[in-house]
């Protein structure tokens, strides 16, 4: 393209037995080694046997080659079809290519820290969208323009991509699109999570694509900080939780932050209950004596944002589909603007399979137990601040004492270590642990190990298991001890992603089940009541495509298969093909 070579393609013959992808990529590497020059302008590498073809980054390993599936956006070509034909046509056509280079090219930097020397080495890592995202994206865009216009009904739509299948980043390519349509004139973009860890893990995807971004983006701290950020002219990208939207001093109306038609909320897991506009009357309590004192009106957070935003347009993001029941969410996002489920990530090699396991240590529950978990299933829809007020007062301690019951805690570490190690032999990896409670975490965490002794130090860097969650005053020191900061936790959460880190274990309560992603972990040991789209997120951990991982691993200790029969039907059900 203007004499510079942007796409390199790399053909093997597909007579030949061992001319496949994989030599094709192999041989790209050695150029890298022998021409460096020739990658100096390098957008796009493409392999292909004549049949099979797949497209990557200068830097992406083999596993995240990717075919391009459409020649048109319109609908999947033909599985006889040789994949070559496709990309060329979909990809490889003029207004195609210069929108991927413009518009759908970011480059990561990672920081790694060598524990030992203290050096500091950044990693760049050039990222190339997959052929879902940039469809998706440029429908989302076309969508969001409409909405903002003159007779738009500021609902941009809703982004059903699986969990693992790159929503991150595809919420990433939309705004830095969004940002350069002459349309929008300079839009205000508006990143809404409903949990502070998720607020931090998508601020930091955004903060690495500042280039394609063309500015920073800032997380708003509180109420008045997202109020100043928001009273500006144009620009700015602001990423806050959905909690800073509740207005003070208990009143019912939000104060209006802006006026402007080109201001854009983009919200990630967009199906929560949180986004409703309905009323409900709930109890004001006096501060000093806690008794009931009178009632007042409260209002979904949808409502509090259009107050806030009334004139803003609205589009959301999800890794599962909006429930059949949840009238919300298309009156707030509107419908489905691109689906890609599953089958379909699975299918494209975008993530690995899932697979089910069930073992012992399974509690037989009464009517009442099983009533218990539906409350407690409950309030895992509300968010985390409020869930655990709720938690101190309901009756789910029950259900908590016969699950973390010391003999049962015993033998699920037993089974768990003999299970670990066993798995380790076949296919190495890491795995996390899911437990109800943070006593649960604790005890689950001491008797792991009194077997593996070699496995504890109470060095945060050091260690080949650790308990990740915060802790209050009243849990007393067996479980305080395990308390860790928002730093500690990023720092653990680096350690978990490498590969070659020793940490191999992590014991969780509610912490890194949304959004954390860590390519090397396979197993999860789920010993926690989830259903419907907390249960499916959760999962969702382990299908990160990661070498030559066969798949993940769920094992239930808790008897959860009729949940994730029902969650999967859902998913059906919302037009998933499985």
């Amino acid at each position: 393209m203007n004499g510079l070579p942007l796409v390199l393609v790399e053909l093997k013959n597909a007579a030949s037995e061992n001319a496949d992808l994989k030599s094709a990529y192999q041989q790209i590497q050695t150029y890298k080694a022998t021409i460096p020059t020739l990658f100096t302008y390098n957008s796009i590498c493409i392999i292909s046997d004549g049949l099979e073809c797949k497209a990557g980054s200068v830097s992406a390993d083999l596993s995240r080659y990717m075919a391009w599936k459409t020649a048109d956006g319109l609908k999947e070509a033909s599985r006889f079809k040789p994949q070559l034909e496709t990309l060329l046509k979909g990809m490889l056509n003029s207004a195609t290519i210069l929108d991927i280079i413009r518009n759908f090219i970011v480059f990561e930097k990672s920081k790694k820290e060598d524990s030992k020397t203290g050096l500091i080495q950044i990693q760049t890592v050039k990222k190339l969208a997959a052929y879902h995202q940039y469809y998706a994206v440029n429908k989302a865009v076309h969508s969001s323009i409409n909405a903002s216009g003159i007779h738009g009904d500021k609902r941009g739509g809703v982004v059903w991509h699986t969990q693992g299948s790159g929503k991150s980043l595809s919420m990433v390519f939309y705004s830095g699109k969004l940002i350069t349509s002459p349309e929008m004139q300079n839009p205000t973009i508006v990143v809404i999570t409903d949990r502070n860890d998720l607020d931090d893990q998508l601020f930091d995807t955004f903060a690495s694509s500042v280039q394609l971004l063309r500015q920073e983006p800032v997380q708003a701290e509180n109420r008045d900080h997202l109020k100043e950020l928001l009273k500006v002219a144009s620009g700015g990208i602001v990423f806050t939780t959905i909690q800073k939207f509740l207005p003070q001093d208990n009143k019912s109306v939000y104060d209006q932050l802006s006026d402007r038609k080109n201001i854009v909320v983009i919200a990630d897991e967009a199906h929560r209950t949180q986004y409703g506009f309905e009323a409900k009357l709930i109890d004001q309590k006096d501060k000093e004596t806690k008794e009931v004192i009178g009632k007042r009106i409260a209002y979904g957070f949808a409502k509090y944002m259009r107050d806030a935003l009334p004139q803003a347009t609205y589009i959301g993001f999800t890794g599962t589909p909006i429930e059949g029941t949840d009238v919300n969410t298309p009156q707030v996002f509107g419908n489905y603007i691109d689906r890609y489920d599953i089958k379909d990530a699975v299918d494209d090699g975008a993530t690995v399979r899932i697979f089910y396991e069930s073992r012992l240590a399974k509690v037989n529950l009464d009517e009442e137990g099983k009533r218990l978990i539906d409350e407690f299933d409950k309030e895992l829809e509300l968010d985390e601040e409020v869930s655990d007020k709720q938690r101190a007062k309901t009756k789910w301690t029950k259900l908590e004492a016969i699950v973390g019951h010391q003999d049962r805690v015993k033998n699920l570490a037993k089974d768990i270590v003999t299970h670990f190690e066993k798995r380790q032999t076949t296919f190495e990896g890491k795995a996390m642990i899911v437990a109800m409670s943070r006593r649960i975490a604790a005890g689950l965490y001491k008797e792991i190990i009194s077997l593996r002794t070699q496995w504890h130090n109470d060095d945060l860097t050091k260690g080949a298991i650790k308990v990740v969650m915060t802790t209050n005053s009243a849990d007393g020191p067996e479980i305080s001890r395990h308390h860790t900061t928002k730093q500690q936790r990023k720092d653990l959460s680096e350690r978990m992603k490498d590969p070659a880190d020793e940490l191999k274990l992590v014991i969780v309560r509610d912490m890194w089940l949304t959004g954390f992603d860590a390519p090397c972990l396979n197993t999860m040991y789920v010993d926690k009541p989830m259903r419907g789209h907390n249960l499916m997120q959760a999962i969702a951990r382990v299908n990160r495509v990661f070498k030559d991982k066969p798949g993940g691993l769920i094992v239930d200790y808790l008897g959860i298969a009729t949940d994730l029969k029902k969650a999967l039907a859902f998913y059906g059900e919302a037009g998933g093909k499985g």
